[in-house]
């Protein structure tokens, strides 16, 4: 189950990091309904950059996923989620895919949770299985 929901995660990541930075302005106008000039295209391209490359870092191998890229994903996930909820409600912001892509991190942050803490658990010295 942690290996699809870090496959999914890091697919969207990586999808959405090579949409701002090839077409920046358009990720901005659907998720928060406002136009991206000057310093802010560059600053969304940076965030692709990271994006894409957090994907890449984070995508399991034939071996499945590491602790950190789980952790990762799980902590972005969730803090982008409260974030974009927080831009809804408090932000003014209204674009047509803010609340969606609130709901999806969110759901993306909060359903690895207990994978991530087990495999967390599991990593300590000393540990033999989960409990």
């Amino acid at each position: 189950m942690t290996r699809i929901l870090t496959r999914v995660s890091a697919a969207i990541e990586g999808s959405t990091g090579v949409a701002l930075i090839a077409v920046p302005d358009v990720v901005a106008r659907l998720l928060l309904g406002c136009a991206l000039f000057g310093s802010g295209l560059a600053v969304a391209r940076v965030a692709g950059f990271a994006l894409f490359s957090l994907a890449i870092a984070c995508w399991p191998d034939g071996y499945g996923t590491t602790v950190q890229g789980t952790r990762a994903l799980f902590l972005y996930n969730l803090l982008v989620g409260i974030f974009l909820g927080y831009l809804r409600v408090r932000g003014g912001f209204i674009g047509y895919l803010l609340w969606p892509a609130s709901a999806l991190h969110l759901m993306l942050g909060i359903l690895p949770a207990r994978p991530a803490y087990e495999s967390a658990s599991f990593a300590r010295p000393g540990r033999t299985g989960p409990h």
